[in-house]
């Protein structure tokens, strides 16, 4: 498969991929980063790095608008929930493992 071809099915898995968290409001960040190690603010942050690689700013914002697929401010607002104790618990072991 040739470079191009396989930036293409990246991008395409990668639409998917946010296509997917939007429709599945249900599922918490915090609940992403207890079971994954990532949230959609690391996808954020991952499209913030890879922009500024090829030398382009994206702002925090304007990132977190394309992960989430509206202003975050929105989404915390509708979506977000209160962390559980259990929820603090398999995140902080999960950020443990990705020190590891």
């Amino acid at each position: 498969m040739d470079e191009q071809t396989r930036t293409e099915i990246e991008a395409a898995a990668f639409r998917r991929l946010l296509s997917h968290l939007a429709h599945r409001t249900d599922v918490q960040n915090i609940d992403l980063m207890g079971l994954a190690g990532f949230c959609r603010n690391c996808l954020a942050n991952w499209i913030q790095d890879a922009a500024a690689e090829k030398g382009i700013e994206i702002d925090k914002t304007e990132a977190r608008n394309q992960v989430y697929g509206m202003p975050y401010k929105d989404w915390v607002a509708n979506y977000q929930t209160e962390a559980t104790p259990e929820q603090m618990q398999r995140m902080a072991e999960s950020l443990k493992k990705n020190k590891d």
